[in-house]
């Protein structure tokens, strides 16, 4: 089951998700950028600890063979990365792969890699991703879908990049499956709280 709310980790990364755990997520994105590999697999197996804990997915991004390794339930692949298919054959069969996409050209070829998900992007900008990708709005979305529909697509979208609460109705109605954010729970005076009324406004 893909969650209809996915967190995406700020540095510090452990103490992040750690919160965004206790707090109510039940799904986490390790996104550890421009880091040498020995630290992000440490992060990596500190993080798996803490979700097993909780209970939650652990998704790595960017690194497979670290998912592998730790024995995370997933992996995320970026646009510039590898293939959602190469991701597959590094990180094992058994586990959920995303890809990040900005078309619905882009979906398809996920999609006939037989991801698990797509993470689709932005909806507007946001500080936290470098080289962002042309800025989607909810029209943007609503284009996507219709054409994912048309082609029989049936993949969850989730959507991300600098959402803020206001924004999640019109992209549950637009037909997203969830959201993926970073800062909106980071940056919460209240995290438990948020994410309660991200859970609400989600299943409106």
């Amino acid at each position: 089951m893909i969650s209809q709310l996915q967190y995406i980790s700020q540095s510090p990364h452990l103490e992040n998700i750690a919160a965004a755990c206790d707090a109510g997520c039940n799904w986490i994105q390790l996104r550890v950028k421009n880091k040498p590999l020995p630290e992000v697999a440490s992060l990596a197996e500190e993080a798996r600890r803490i979700c097993e804990g909780y209970n939650a997915t652990l998704i790595i991004n960017d690194h497979p063979q670290i998912a592998a390794q730790v024995n995370a339930h997933g992996v995320h692949v970026g646009q510039e990365d590898m293939s959602v298919a190469a991701a597959r054959q590094i990180a094992g069969n058994g586990r959920l792969v995303g890809g990040t996409a900005n078309t619905f050209d882009q979906i398809r070829v996920h999609a006939e890699n037989l991801a698990t998900y797509v993470g689709v992007g932005p909806f507007r900008f946001t500080a936290t991703k470098e080289r962002l990708s042309p800025i989607l709005g909810l029209e943007g979305y609503k284009q996507i879908l219709a054409a994912m529909k048309e082609a029989r697509i049936n993949l969850p979208l989730i959507a991300i990049g600098g959402l803020t609460l206001e924004d999640i109705p019109d992209l549950v109605a637009a037909g997203v499956h969830g959201i993926a954010v970073s800062g909106l729970i980071t940056n919460a005076a209240d995290r438990a709280a948020t994410v309660k009324k991200i859970y609400q406004l989600l299943n409106a």
